[in-house]
């Protein structure tokens, strides 16, 4: 499904120079290769504050407990999406109003958010699958006219840009209040090992979010408030600033794979392609497919004796998981979500495809929905 292993060749030596600087200065926690990072991803972003922390879901977390938040108050987000966008939230005492995605994009629906803000309602957290944003505009204005939180899950999104209707661009994750993202080995920018920040433009909760992720404290051994311990190591910290360089890069490489995949796959009636948000782009952190009458399960085993991965994100909607069981809410309850469960299939995506391999890969997956 990724090739870290050739990527890494290509920039081997600026990899390797800068695990060098790290172990040699041996400041590993919070060491200069962390500020460094820090500084370039702000100007790759246009964030006015980065916050490295030590995963995708510490910065969720983290995000939502600088919030000031209070036990029972609901925080809206998808039921198609990985687990942690709904598990931080109900971690910190906090109620999971989960809604349905729209069937193109697959992201967030507006229309569901509308209909469930209550008057207990105190943020929504859109998440931008797969690789592009969600529709921000209007989930923004819903948010001001409710004076509501908005905290972008863009842990798949980095490089993602949204356009709005008066001609202003800004990358996923700084559109919110706040937004997180996740540098999990196979994001498109992603370290050797676990990663994430926090990105905000706003100066109080930057400083309250640092403090979260540093036990609570403003001023070192003084604790002003429960907090956590999270943060990027000074070894991953390299390892991305060597990478950043080549994000725009390595974008355009996913961009050209689901291209190809886009044009072998037109007009076949058992295959919708991805399609995108209007007003995003979309930086393939995966290239999903639907299936549709076809059998989906059948469709990948064919393709694993081919030696070809595919993968089903997601096989279970939130509100269908054991440990999300509420009874506010029942199968049914969300068609889109409970239909793409049953016929997404998400084929290789990464920097390193050829079109020898894309030629390779939409031939088997003709051949194997027939």
């Amino acid at each position: 499904m990724v090739d870290l292993q050739t990527q890494y060749q290509h920039i081997k030596s600026e990899i390797d120079r800068g695990i060098e600087e790290v172990i040699n200065s041996a400041a590993f926690i919070k060491g200069p290769k962390v500020a460094e990072f820090q500084a370039h991803l702000e100007q790759y972003t246009g964030a006015k504050h980065v916050i490295p922390v030590g995963n995708g879901t510490d910065a969720l977390q983290i995000a939502l407990m600088a919030l000031g938040l209070e036990r029972g108050d609901e925080v809206i987000t998808p039921t198609f999406t990985f687990i942690a966008t709904a598990e931080v939230v109900a971690w910190l005492g906090l109620t999971p109003v989960v809604v349905d995605v729209d069937w193109d994009t697959m992201n967030i629906s507006v229309e569901g958010i509308r209909k469930a803000i209550t008057p207990k309602t105190k943020a929504i957290v859109p998440v931008h699958l797969f690789g592009q944003c969600a529709n921000m505009e209007a989930i923004m204005a819903i948010a001001k006219e409710h004076h509501l939180y908005v905290v972008e899950d863009a842990c798949q999104a980095i490089g993602a840009k949204y356009t709005f209707a008066d001609g202003t661009t800004k990358q996923a994750g700084t559109i919110g209040d706040i937004g997180c993202t996740s540098f999990f080995p196979s994001k498109n920018l992603g370290c050797y090992g676990d990663g994430g920040a926090i990105f905000t433009n706003d100066d109080a909760l930057a400083e309250r979010m640092k403090a979260v992720a540093n036990h609570g404290c403003f001023v070192r051994y003084h604790h002003d408030f429960v907090g956590v311990n999270s943060r990027l190591d000074s070894i991953q910290a390299a390892i991305l600033d060597a990478k950043l360089p080549h994000l725009n890069d390595y974008i355009a490489a996913r961009q050209r794979a689901a291209a190809y995949y886009d044009k072998a796959f037109a007009g076949n009636e058992h295959i919708l392609v991805p399609e995108h948000e209007l007003h995003s782009t979309h930086v393939y952190h995966q290239y999903t497919l639907r299936l549709v009458g076809v059998d989906r399960d059948k469709v990948k085993e064919e393709l694993a004796k081919r030696d070809i991965p595919a993968m089903i994100y997601y096989p279970i909607p939130l509100h269908l998981q054991k440990a999300y069981q509420d009874p506010r809410y029942k199968a049914g309850d969300f068609p889109v979500a409970e239909r793409l469960m049953n016929c997404v299939l998400s084929l290789p995506m990464h920097t390193e495809l050829d079109n020898e391999q894309l030629e390779y890969i939409t031939r088997n997956v003709l051949e194997a929905i027939g």
